[in-house]
């Protein structure tokens, strides 16, 4: 994920500026379990705080069952302060909803991110503010996200570093049922001669040289003449300083000829 770090550093001007332009959705839609508190103000009375139920409605004092379900907050209050004004109650009520918890539209975040979990699309988000919500990849995590949509199960691959760029092609917005899976990161192993042997994630387009570079670099006991390379259970051969590492390779950086 070190690839990904100078990136990070402007993360918050490119959410600021960066952003691809999309449609201004009127607001958050309500729907089934959602929980709302209307409130009719100077009328404590005519208020409720509530669940939408599975077929969309609440239950307000006074003037019974209402439709809920589809309709954004502003739309709900504006239906409820009409119902009001019909039935005779008042003349000109003022009425607010507030959503308690949003529950019937929510996009899922699995795999090496700080914290997974289920996040609500309590407006409209792309899958890079998400990302961010959910604390960002954990180093152990691919350079990479997939997009799994609810609808249809398309699933896309998207590459974080087009995404922290703010690429429009790839910075998509969510859909209610959405999925964000970030798997683990390729790796190879490297032991030997180097300062730091193991295993580690393989980076974007990472040579070997890079390889040696992140491994603590090579000892002096060591050479970068005498590096070879197991790839795939093969045998083991000479490996190429500007060749491109590959998932699973194990390079092993000899001692050098005194």
């Amino acid at each position: 994920m070190r690839r990904i770090l100078p990136f990070v550093l402007g993360l918050a001007a490119l959410v600021a500026t960066g952003m691809p332009a999309a449609a201004v959705e009127p607001g958050y839609v309500l729907g089934a379990d959602d929980t709302i508190t209307v409130q009719v103000y100077g009328q404590a009375d005519a208020g409720v705080t509530t669940r939408i139920k599975s077929d969309g409605t609440i239950v307000m004092p006074l003037i019974g069952t209402i439709k809920a379900e589809g309709q954004t907050q502003l739309e709900l209050a504006e239906t409820i302060k009409q119902k009001l004004i019909k039935g005779g109650f008042f003349k000109d009520p003022l009425v607010n909803v507030e959503v308690g918890s949003y529950v019937s539209k929510t996009v899922n975040v699995a795999g090496k991110v700080a914290t997974p979990g289920v996040f609500p699309l309590d407006k409209q988000y792309t899958v890079l503010e998400i990302l961010l919500k959910s604390g960002w990849i954990r180093e152990q995590g691919a350079g990479y996200v997939f997009l799994r949509r609810a609808k249809g199960g398309e699933e896309i691959k998207l590459d974080a570093e087009q995404l922290v760029r703010g690429d429009p092609d790839k910075n998509l917005v969510l859909k209610p049922g959405d999925t964000l899976f970030v798997p683990d990161a390729e790796t190879f192993y490297i032991s030997g001669q180097v300062g730091h042997p193991g295993t580690f994630p393989i980076l974007r387009d990472m040579s070997v040289r890079q390889a040696l570079a992140l491994a603590g670099g090579v000892t002096a006991a060591g050479s970068e003449r005498k590096v070879a390379l197991i790839r795939g259970g093969g045998k083991e051969v000479p490996a190429k300083l500007d060749d491109r590492v590959q998932k699973g390779d194990v390079y092993i950086v000899k001692e050098r000829l005194f």
